[in-house]
């Protein structure tokens, strides 16, 4: 019942809440917006500008050019709601290989399963076992505009099954398509008086696209369309010790839900008048259109801060802190974790503390990935 329930969450996307100062922005296919492995989950669900992995596609798949080894394959998996429920997870595979010292072409692949649900009208009467899912199939391009900076982009098919026969209705898969477009600069290491260093910032638009559309005559909803964007620091004290130090900001670029006929609450009528509103319209509008101005839009702003400190390339020690608006979502945690180095494969593990009074989904979740560098080296300084 409980599962059942999570399912009837999902499949209402994009509907305002019944109070007008609640204007929480809400999407179909969320999965998108989960982190799915385990290094950026530990330095609080950050990506943009930390350095290339194989994992970089979520992210910022302008970061491949900059990748250090010809090919990269990594596996991850994420359970969610663990703590009530045993067989829902987000599942991620990728691969990336470099097709010279400037470009680099991906692939990646997530799912989400929410794993077995039975169904049936009466205790008597025997169940129906159904199996909904959501993914997410990307292919993506790099290439260095110049020694010290890159762009990308991705190209993404969505697909969401939800259908839930028992209710009569005329659900079905939901499908659309995204594009991500990201830039990324790695400056050239520097000498300081104790250490050397290097600066790093990037920015990625993703889930450019069309809204979607679980049957023919309902509703179209918003995908998570996002701006990220991050910077940071590498402190390169020695050849064995480098602290990297992350800052990041996101933003849904998704229409906020408002009291479109002033009647204090917003109700079926004003979701009408929300469902109105163009995926593309909705990407520029969403930057003026909070009812309570400037001050609204800023809390719309998420933003975390990470570290990661690498010992001789063979160990990782990474810290995070994730923090969203109490009126938008209410996300707030630390996170840690660590990784382990050998010879070509890496396993990367980490761990969720919430700080906010809402649970979060991923809290007190030990999260799995597994990744092989191979192939020769590049350097990119």
């Amino acid at each position: 019942m409980k599962k059942l329930s999570i399912l009837f969450l999902i499949l209402s996307v994009a509907k305002a809440t019944g109070q007008d100062q609640e204007r929480v922005i809400t999407t179909a296919v969320p999965f998108l917006t989960i982190a799915a492995d385990a290094r950026s989950s530990a330095m609080g669900d950050i990506g943009v500008a930390s350095s290339t992995d194989a994992f970089s596609q979520q992210w910022n798949q302008a970061k491949f050019a900059f990748a250090e080894r010809k090919s990269g394959v990594g596996i991850s998996y994420t359970p969610y709601l663990e703590s009530i429920i045993t067989d829902v997870a987000l599942l991620s595979g990728s691969y990336f290989n470099k097709i010279n010292d400037r470009s680099a072409f991906a692939f990646s692949l997530r799912y989400f399963t929410l794993g077995e649900i039975e169904l049936r009208n009466t205790f008597i009467e025997e169940g129906v076992l159904v199996k909904p899912n959501e993914l997410a199939i990307d292919g993506s391009y790099s290439l260095k505009l110049s020694e010290v900076f890159s762009m990308g982009i991705t190209g993404r098919f969505i697909s969401s099954n939800l259908e839930i026969p028992q209710l009569g209705n005329a659900v079905q898969d939901g499908n659309t398509f995204a594009v991500d477009i990201g830039g990324y600069y790695r400056g050239r290491e520097k000498a300081y008086d104790n250490f050397d260093g290097r600066w790093v910032w990037g920015f990625n638009v993703s889930n450019i696209g069309p809204k979607i559309r679980y049957d023919d005559a309902g509703q179209e909803n918003f995908i998570p369309t996002n701006l990220g964007l991050g910077g940071g620091f590498d402190f390169i004290f020695d050849f064995d010790n480098v602290l990297a130090l992350r800052a990041e900001f996101n933003k849904l670029l998704v229409p906020t839900p408002r009291d479109f006929n002033g009647d204090g609450v917003i109700d079926a009528t004003d979701n009408e008048e929300y469902q109105k509103i163009g995926w593309f319209e909705g990407m520029f509008t969403s930057f003026t259109d909070a009812p309570d101005g400037l001050s609204e839009e800023l809390k719309e702003i998420t933003w975390a801060l990470g570290a990661e400190y690498i010992f001789r390339e063979a160990f990782m020690l990474r810290a995070g802190y994730f923090n969203e608006s109490e009126e938008k979502g209410f996300r707030k945690f630390f996170s840690l974790g660590a990784g382990f180095v050998y010879k070509n494969a890496e396993i990367d593990l980490s761990y969720l503390f919430s700080t906010a009074q809402v649970r979060n989904p991923l809290e007190n979740t030990l999260r799995f990935s597994l990744t092989f560098n191979l192939g020769r080296e590049y350097y990119n300084d």
